[in-house]
């Protein structure tokens, strides 16, 4: 092996660097992917109880040591039952950014692109209907899916198979309709399935005043890579929820703009959002002016 360096009596080679250096990205990843919830709480005091097992193994402390022996021998178990959650979400970012992740793959080796013309055209019926709604205090939930008709949510509701449109979508979630109560899978410019049930979020930071829809839709964005939209039956206001995060008070524009966002496979940043769209606005009127 190649010898770095060396610090006293310690021997310093170039991959214990690399080491060092990508065991603090995944701590650092694993940290943000925790911070804000209960399970940081739950982490330290496993961190906690880790280091009080090195000291009294260190003192040789035989009986504690046995004691907490048992836990760690367990710990990789006990890690997997604390932390479901928390590593379920960690799994589906990381098969995100895969070459493998669903649909990615065959749009990785083409070496020509689909009409993007086509997508933005499509998001007009959604727009439109989001803003009559929410005029109208009408609760909506709307899935936008790029990659997959997300089966295993749609089976949950009722199939359509039905080509999107303003109307439709009006009758959907009208007050008095069978199917109104549930979210729309939207794929591929058609409505995959409505009244579908949705993963409720757990965690504990969330506004106190988000209903079970805004809940709804964090949750869906933790477990899926889809975009949903949220119209308050309460205010009509219209917020969108992706990557486990919500921007709210949107208006048609700012909801165009995140739409767009999400189809062209960008990160949304949710709490920018209303800045990007504010600062084309400024662009706009210093142009005019």
């Amino acid at each position: 092996m190649i010898l770095g360096f060396t610090i006293g009596f310690l021997d310093i080679k170039w991959v214990d660097i690399l080491d060092v250096i990508f065991v603090t990205i995944l701590l650092f990843n694993v940290y943000k992917l925790i911070r804000g919830s209960i399970a940081i709480k739950v982490f330290l005091g496993f961190l906690f109880l880790y280091l009080a097992y090195l000291l009294v193994k260190a003192a040789n402390m035989e009986l504690l040591t046995s004691i907490l022996g048992q836990f760690m021998g367990v710990g990789v178990l006990a890690v997997i039952i604390l932390f479901q959650q928390e590593i379920r979400k960690f799994l589906l970012i990381l098969g995100r950014t895969t070459a493998f992740n669903e649909g990615n793959l065959i749009r990785n080796v083409r070496f020509w692109s689909t009409n993007g013309s086509l997508r933005t055209a499509e998001v007009n019926p959604i727009i439109d209907a989001a803003k009559t709604l929410g005029g109208s205090n009408t609760g909506a939930l709307i899935v936008l899916s790029k990659n997959s008709e997300l089966k295993f949510y749609a089976d949950s509701g009722d199939r359509m198979d039905s080509l999107l449109s303003k109307r439709l979508l009006l009758s959907i979630f009208n007050k008095y309709s069978p199917l109104h109560d549930g979210a729309v899978i939207v794929y591929n410019n058609r409505i995959v399935a409505a009244r579908c049930i949705l993963p409720v979020t757990e965690r504990d930071d969330i506004n106190p005043s988000f209903g079970l829809r805004h809940r709804a839709a964090i949750g869906m964005s933790e477990a899926t890579d889809v975009l949903i939209i949220v119209v308050s039956e309460e205010t009509g206001q219209i917020s969108v929820a992706t990557n486990g995060g919500i921007s709210t008070n949107l208006s048609p524009k700012e909801l165009r703009a995140a739409i767009n966002d999400y189809l062209f496979e960008e990160q949304i940043d949710n709490t920018s959002i209303l800045d990007k769209v504010k600062s084309e606005e400024s662009r706009e009127e210093e142009k005019s002016s």
